[in-house]
């Protein structure tokens, strides 16, 4: 099995203006790694021993050495004022994400202001400038100057975002076959893709049945079904359609290790409707949600960006998500029986159902069973349409979110934090209660005014702060990044006397 998730290793390289003393970038250093080793263990920082001191010789003896030492994102720490050329172009020669930070300053007493001084919250300025002078992405924390406990918390916020924009500058998105008759909503340009350093590999869903077939009595189905049945528990209520998911799911993997290419890392769009069912003889959503688990995120409906965006999310979550669509209003009585004055201050209009057919994973559910697709049966016989895992999704925090190519070609976001609440939902599928502060202005004003698909990508916990740096560092337009803005903050185009 492939590891789907980056590890990184952020190399910290201080700089100093040559007219400071190099010992004051070289002593903050020294504290910074301290502070963070203590807080955070060393086992995601290099601590580079070569101080650039306005020198592009000093720059490539640093960017030799966190190379060898096998840094996939860098840190570049002003200790003082720092030397504005030669620390860009470190950054412009490193291939992979990086950051600025710099040091405040210490003390006024013993001439701490004096000899002590570092003058980097000037220093910072300039680094910017340069940096957008020579076009090079990097992450500058909200407020990027700090004592070395402060920046030390800098980095490792940074590490989750690191991973995700490594990640995907080493992705391969999977699909299996064009999106389904009548499904124009996830259609969406390519080209983004490659633009954020994604490749993208298309294939038909009968390379995908041929495979499969292939795949008919394959040594591995028995331990496959036993972990399967393991997982499943009482929740097995399909026995006889563990077989033909075991045999689909070792399809998908043995698919995923001969086509990834020289790609580290995976995520899958895959084709469940209409002909699925029929020819396969079942619904995928279970290994969906199985593979999801593994760290190699599924998508349903052939949705390409609703794919990239789980991919995203499980790198700086790292944990499991799902993919679901932004469903249902939640009915007047369960809001009036269940959430009103229970859960904190939520309107009806802030609340929702999220569902999709059975692809959430079992570790996010707080109760799931195997059954079959109610939907599809409404059309087929029910045996070709077993495959889903029910339940109602477990209560926490969340945050909804998607990476959006428009059909214009615009990168668009948005990230929504709120929470799943403890209330049963009494309906089927994979299904929970969503609570988001004002998702009804958000609705209306991001959701339909920005053309966003009803699929949306769900990570278990708050994120939002990561997720947008992400999507800032890939390109998205601070203006494209759209969220649930608070009461009495207008959306653009909001009608104020509404």
């Amino acid at each position: 099995m492939i590891n789907n998730k980056p590890k990184i290793k952020i190399g910290i390289v201080a700089v100093s203006r040559d007219c400071f003393p190099e010992s004051l970038a070289v002593n903050r250093r020294k504290a910074l790694v301290a502070a963070y080793t203590k807080k955070y263990g060393a086992d995601e920082i290099y601590e580079c021993p070569v101080c650039i001191v306005e020198s592009e010789i000093h720059m490539c003896q640093a960017l030799e050495d966190i190379k060898k030492a096998g840094c996939n994102a860098l840190c570049v720490y002003l200790g003082n004022f720092g030397p504005e050329i030669s620390e860009t172009l470190l950054a412009k020669h490193f291939d992979g994400p990086k950051m600025f930070c710099a040091a405040a300053e210490e003390t006024s007493k013993d001439g701490g202001l004096i000899q002590g001084r570092g003058d980097a919250y000037c220093g910072m300025l300039n680094a910017s400038y340069n940096l957008k002078l020579r076009n090079i992405k990097a992450y500058i924390p909200e407020y990027p100057v700090g004592t070395a406990e402060q920046c030390a918390d800098m980095i490792h916020e940074f590490a989750p975002i690191a991973k995700a924009v490594y990640a995907l500058n080493h992705l391969k998105i999977i699909s299996f076959g064009p999106r389904p008759l009548n499904f124009l909503a996830c259609n969406a340009p390519i080209k983004q893709l490659y633009n954020i350093g994604v490749e993208i590999e298309e294939n038909s869903e009968l390379d995908l049945f041929e495979s499969f077939n292939k795949h008919a009595g394959d040594a591995r189905i028995k331990d496959v079904v036993a972990d399967m049945e393991k997982e499943l528990g009482a929740g097995n209520k399909k026995p006889e359609i563990l077989e033909k998911l075991a045999q689909y799911e070792l399809t998908l993997l043995d698919w995923v290790e001969a086509h990834k290419g020289y790609r580290e890392f995976v995520a899958i769009a895959g084709k469940c409707w209409p002909a699925f069912q029929t020819q396969f003889g079942f619904v995928p959503c279970y290994v969906n949600s199985r593979l999801t688990k593994m760290g190699i995120p599924v998508s349903c409906e052939v949705d390409i960006y609703g794919c990239l965006s789980e991919f995203i999310g499980t790198v700086v979550s790292d944990d499991t998500v799902t993919l679901l669509d932004i469903n249902n209003t939640v009915p007047q009585d369960i809001y009036d029986e269940d959430i009103k004055g229970k859960h904190g201050t939520y309107t009806i209009k802030d609340t929702f159902m999220g569902f999709h057919c059975g692809n959430t994973a079992s570790t996010k559910l707080s109760f799931c069973e195997m059954k079959y697709q109610l939907i599809m049966a409404r059309a087929l016989p029910v045996e070709v349409t077993n495959g889903t895992l029910e339940g109602d999704i477990a209560p926490g925090p969340i945050t909804f979110y998607r990476l959006q190519s428009t059909s214009d070609n615009i990168l668009r976001a948005y990230i929504a934090q709120g929470e799943v609440l403890p209330v049963a939902t009494r309906s089927f599928g994979g299904i929970g209660i969503f609570a988001i502060p004002e998702m009804g202005r958000f609705y209306r004003h991001v959701l339909i005014e920005k053309n966003f698909p009803h699929h949306g990508a769900v990570a278990f916990g708050h994120f939002g702060k990561a997720l947008y740096e992400v999507f800032k560092y890939i390109g998205v337009e601070a203006d494209e990044i759209g969220y649930n803005q608070p009461k009495g903050v207008l959306y653009k185009g909001e009608n104020p006397f509404a």
